[in-house]
């Protein structure tokens, strides 16, 4: 049912938005201010098709989700990119508005329990741009943050008890945690999911993978001039077995064939 749900949101969205509708994405308002929610429109300035998110205040939030690495572990994303176009020299080098967007991640336990895993990409370690367009290898070695679950702030969420530390994780030692949006009862039922958790103002609908924009601080304020951005992209891929897993899962059918031959 889930699924039917979401099928229907991106239809309507690209029935009443037109060119905002990216194949697999869908943007969504998060969060209002206390003057109204922030603004999602399309850009044609600096390229056809770009789409502008403009956060005008603090405690907006909005975002670009996709569920197209849904059912695939962290370990086993591949491409995270999102093409910034607006000119970021007029914020100060490093600041929340001239690094943005960040993305967040539903993950889950496979026991019941959700998380959002994120970036911060106002962190030294993101310098250069590669917050923006990263492969494994660059991710991997990243610091993570974890919300939206009960504990997080007294370490004592499942996150912490699965791993055994409660600071410093990397991307690289979650990397077994599966990809996957929990459900609206789950969000409506709390679960130490906040305001600002990653799914969208009204219905409730969440999406595995968000472009994020906007946070509950005036540290992420676009301004008028919003977040001018396009061609979000996240793949994952399952790895390939090694000859050998292939050698023996062929011998394992040539063997059921023989078997039921005989018989």
């Amino acid at each position: 049912m889930k699924k039917v749900i979401k099928a229907c949101a991106i239809a309507l969205t690209i029935l009443t938005t037109g060119n905002l509708a990216v194949a697999g994405w869908r943007p969504y308002v998060i969060r209002e201010g206390s003057t109204g929610a922030p603004i999602i429109q399309t850009n044609n300035t600096i390229q056809a098709g770009a789409t502008e998110f403009i956060t005008y205040e603090a405690n907006q939030k909005a975002a670009w989700g996709s569920d197209d690495v849904e059912g695939y572990t962290i370990g086993e994303l591949t491409s995270i990119s999102i093409q910034r176009l607006d000119d970021t020299s007029r914020f100060t080098a490093g600041s929340g508005p001239a690094v943005a967007p960040y993305f967040n991640i539903w993950v889950t336990d496979g026991n019941g329990n959700y998380a959002v895993v994120a970036n911060e990409p106002s962190n030294a370690e993101w310098t250069g741009g590669n917050q923006w367009n990263m492969d494994w290898a660059t991710l991997s070695g990243k610091t993570v943050k974890f919300y939206e679950t009960t504990g997080l702030n007294n370490n004592t969420s499942w996150v912490y008890n699965m791993f055994g530390k409660t600071s410093g994780l990397k991307f690289s030692e979650i990397s077994s945690l599966k990809i996957e949006a929990p459900s609206i009862d789950y969000i409506l039922d709390g679960n130490g999911i906040g305001g600002g958790a990653p799914d969208e103002l009204g219905t409730n609908i969440a999406y595995a993978f968000n472009w994020v924009f906007g946070d509950t601080l005036a540290n992420y304020v676009s301004g008028q001039e919003g977040f001018i951005v396009a061609n979000p992209i996240v793949t994952a891929s399952q790895p390939v077995p090694a000859p050998g897993a292939i050698l023996l899962s062929g011998l394992g059918v040539s063997m059921a064939g023989y078997i039921r031959r005989r018989r």
